[in-house]
């Protein structure tokens, strides 16, 4: 498996990318990574974390993307950065997916433009996977796209149920539109068509459409697959965010408050350890793509060495997975008579 990292993109590069990378090669020897990026800075980054694996190369390339370029268009002005060129590669079929901490638009748009959508898939989507009751949830979409078509929402569902099923080896999963209530007769004229839509798709056998979910059920383990709009999505992703590192601190602050709450927290200590890795987002090391041609993962910006790692581990999964034969096989069932 060939699996392609952008060095250059996030607020750590170079150091910490090319350290997870390598971090990644000198456990799993059985993979073929490559670094795309400025080859001195690169160089000098891998001596500083012991040297190059023998299953390692660097890929030159002389431009970077930042946050103040133009996402729709800085993949094309900047023709040598190193997100073009990986993407290029993956294009060209050197590499079987992509890794990149770089600018999220930016990231969208060259994918899109570049790799290319699966034919007939309106919009990729964002679809990462986030900790619920039950394990993990598959939020598809959290950004990528703020409005939205019943159609678009239909094959977000059909792409998070192939990714839950494939990538992450669930039989049937279970799919929910989120919504401001479980009712039939919620939400907006949107969701509302989107419901009718996915409960014909469930009734015909082609999803496990468990109908409308509040986002509370859903964090409860109330499916598997959660479908919104990128703007709720978004929400909900940041709001579940926002409350795992609240409650981190108000733990962390509880019991480092006498002497009797610290010996108590020694007795918990591993729980509590287990409990801040689940919630800790290095732990799955990126959020796909879906919806594209090839494996495109977007690690977020301020991601460590440990995070890079995972997140090419996740891109190995995806590639694995197969998603755009899955997609190609059932995209008649994905679009809608108009």
């Amino acid at each position: 498996m060939k699996i392609i990292v952008d060095a250059m993109g996030g607020d750590h590069a170079p150091e910490e990318i090319v350290k997870g990378t390598l971090l990644a090669a000198r456990k799993r020897t059985d993979l073929e990574l490559t670094l795309v990026g400025r080859e001195a800075e690169v160089e000098r980054a891998a001596a500083r974390c012991g040297g190059k694996a023998g299953n390692v190369r660097i890929v030159n390339a002389s431009e970077v993307i930042d946050m103040h370029d133009d996402p729709a268009t800085a993949f094309k002005v900047k023709k040598d950065s190193s997100m073009t060129v990986g993407l290029n590669l993956l294009k060209a079929g050197e590499g079987d997916a992509f890794v990149s901490a770089g600018s999220t638009g930016a990231l969208l748009s060259a994918g899109t433009l570049l790799v290319k959508r699966v034919r007939g898939i309106r919009r990729a989507a964002m679809a990462p996977v986030v900790p619920n009751a039950k394990g993990g949830m598959v939020l598809i979409d959290c950004g990528a796209n703020a409005e939205c078509t019943v159609e678009y929402l239909v094959q977000f569902a059909y792409l998070g149920s192939f990714y839950a099923s494939r990538a992450m080896g669930l039989a049937e999963p279970r799919v929910g539109l989120l919504n401001i209530g479980s009712e039939d007769s919620k939400g907006d004229q949107l969701r509302q068509e989107t419901y009718r839509a996915l409960k014909e798709a469930g009734d015909n056998g082609h999803l496990h459409f468990v109908g409308n979910i509040e986002a509370k059920e859903a964090i409860k383990g109330g499916c598997d697959v959660v479908v919104a709009d990128g703007f709720s999505g978004n929400i909900m992703l940041k709001s579940i965010e926002g409350t795992g590192s609240f409650l981190g601190r108000e733990l962390k602050g509880m019991f480092m408050k006498s002497l009797k709450t610290k010996a108590a927290a020694l007795l918990v200590k591993d729980g509590l350890a287990a409990f801040k890795d689940r919630l800790n987002p290095d732990t799955i090391g990126g959020t796909p793509f879906l919806g594209l041609q090839k494996p495109v993962i977007k690690a977020h910006g301020a991601s460590s060495a440990r995070a890079i790692e995972n997140a090419v581990y996740q891109a190995e999964a995806a590639a694995k997975a197969d998603l755009a034969a899955a997609i190609e096989a059932n995209i008649g069932l994905m679009k809608l008579s108009r």
